[in-house]
């Protein structure tokens, strides 16, 4: 098989990112009739329809999407070839995938989405918000967001990034019913204590003793949650005490929906930490989006939540 015009590999990728025959080809400088025969030209070379067309609509077939995602890897590498000479200069292009979890995701991570593709046009990006610890490579991310979960893959690498406080809060209306509020780390073994918990990892809580050691707390354990969002929503609706972090309850602690529960305690901080697999050079997409976080979060260490 004739090798295949690079030129028209772009120009089916600039259709597929475009939807359109129209706008991919003025996006590469051609006319519509331009740009469909490069696509007719580079099928005839592959011998493999790439593109469904109808008279509306294009769509990748199967063959198509594996083209393309191959093309984006392309691209990727001669990125990181432009990288490994000028530094980190790079210009990003090409799909960032990443898994963050769900609140902080929403939170804290979408406003950031909306800085980094205003900066970025031949950027897109596809998030999966879900507290369930994906397998990076596996599934195919570039990036992960994890709170307080180092790399042990040994083929990722891990970051700090941010750091929040995590507090005890319980609902008015719970710590009411309740009677007397915990006064010591022993007292939460009469209270119901809202768990973060799936099918990989259970959430321990840990305190500072006085002596500086940490001591585990023995908490009943009758609702057990995977997403912190759920863990807020049910201490809201006062059906336990949760260990949560800052971003997430500070609007309800102020607001007076939740209250703090033994405030002296010092609780383990929630680590924010983002994994990638282990390259030599990192990609311009993934190297900026983390840049950006830093910026933003790295010298953060609380962010409010106004309202539920």
């Amino acid at each position: 098989m004739p090798r295949t015009n690079l030129n028209d590999i772009l120009i089916f990728m600039a259709v597929v990112d475009a939807g359109s025959f129209i706008a991919g080809g003025q996006a590469m400088g051609l006319s519509r009739s331009a740009a469909g025969k490069a696509v007719i030209r580079l099928e005839g070379r592959l011998g493999a329809r790439l593109l469904n067309r109808t008279t509306r609509t294009l769509s990748l077939t199967d063959e198509g999407r594996v083209f393309y995602e191959r093309g984006l890897q392309i691209l990727a590498s001669v990125d990181e070839a432009e990288a490994s000479l000028g530094g980190q200069s790079g210009l990003p292009r090409g799909i960032l995938r990443l898994t963050v979890p769900d609140a902080f995701g929403r939170l804290i991570v979408l406003p950031l989405l909306e800085k980094y593709l205003r900066a970025w046009p031949d950027i897109q990006v596809e998030v999966s918000f879900t507290d369930h610890l994906s397998d990076i490579i596996e599934d195919g991310f570039d990036l992960a967001i994890r709170i307080g979960a180092a790399a042990s893959d040994t083929r990722l690498v891990s970051r700090v990034i941010a750091t929040y406080k995590t507090r005890l809060c319980a609902s008015p209306s719970y710590l009411a019913e309740h009677g007397e509020p915990p006064r010591e780390i022993d007292d939460l073994a009469a209270h119901d204590c809202l768990i973060f918990a799936n099918r990989n990892q259970r959430q321990g809580w840990r305190f500072r003793g006085k002596g500086g050691s940490w001591i585990k707390a023995q908490g009943r354990s009758r609702l057990r949650l995977d997403s912190a969002e759920a863990i807020r929503d049910a201490a809201l609706a006062g059906l336990g005490i949760a260990l949560l972090p800052d971003f997430l309850i500070a609007g309800d602690l102020a607001a007076g929906r939740l209250r703090q529960v033994l405030p002296d305690l010092e609780a383990d901080d929630a680590k924010i930490v983002t994994l990638y697999p282990d390259k030599r050079l990192l990609e311009p997409r993934i190297h900026r989006f983390v840049d950006l976080m830093v910026e933003a979060l790295g010298h953060e260490r609380s962010d409010a939540r106004s309202s539920p």
